[in-house]
């Protein structure tokens, strides 16, 4: 009997730590691009993300509202957490989804988002991904021969938004898709970088 309980907390045991394992393998990535539903379903469609959480970053307010960063006076950007598998995704496959889904010229917000709640930004963890969000930033900036000026910053504590926020284009789809096109987010992205392969 005892060989059975202890054989049977081994497996317990090790299944545990197995899953414990496989979280531990995933990295995180902050990025600001406007709207945070928007850049949610960009990111989630990107294979090897495992979750896209929308919230805030960068201002100094603990535990900020929705209304208070929505006003612009937290100081905080809205901003999604990336949480991915680097063996299937890298850092520098995620940078490319971001610059394709953000306008890097405008330094008043993005599309009809305007404050500096809605500017564009990338969150470094570390000096490795600091010099590969500048270098891709230095691309873009020589592709189109005109300053870029989404920021690249340190990056800040993650705050996660309110319930209603998460997946909001899959539980608010029509609300959701009016706004986009209404903001002129598809539009502008075409513009500057041209329609999407299908």
């Amino acid at each position: 009997m005892r060989s059975s309980a202890f054989i049977l907390g081994a497996l317990v045991a090790s299944t545990s730590l197995s899953g414990t394992a496989l979280a531990a393998e995933l990295e995180k990535a902050v990025f600001a691009g406007g709207c945070f539903w928007c850049m949610e379903e960009v990111f989630e469609k990107v294979a090897g993300v495992a979750s896209v959480v929308s919230g805030y970053s960068g201002g100094e307010a603990d535990n900020p509202t929705y209304e208070q960063v929505s006003s612009g006076g937290s100081g905080h950007y809205e901003v999604v957490e990336v949480e991915y598998d680097p063996d299937q995704v890298s850092y520098e496959q995620l940078l490319e989804a971001f610059w394709h889904n953000v306008d890097p010229f405008d330094a008043r917000g993005q599309f009809c988002d305007k404050g500096s709640q809605y500017l564009s930004a990338v969150f470094f963890g570390d000096e490795e991904e600091q010099k590969l969000a500048e270098s891709t930033k230095e691309a873009v900036a020589t592709r189109f021969d005109m300053p870029v000026v989404t920021e690249v910053l340190p990056a800040a504590t993650f705050y996660p938004a309110e319930d209603y926020h998460q997946d909001f284009y899959k539980t608010n789809s029509a609300r959701y898709n009016y706004y986009k096109f209404g903001c002129g987010r598809v539009q502008r992205l075409e513009e500057v970088w041209g329609k999407p392969a299908t």
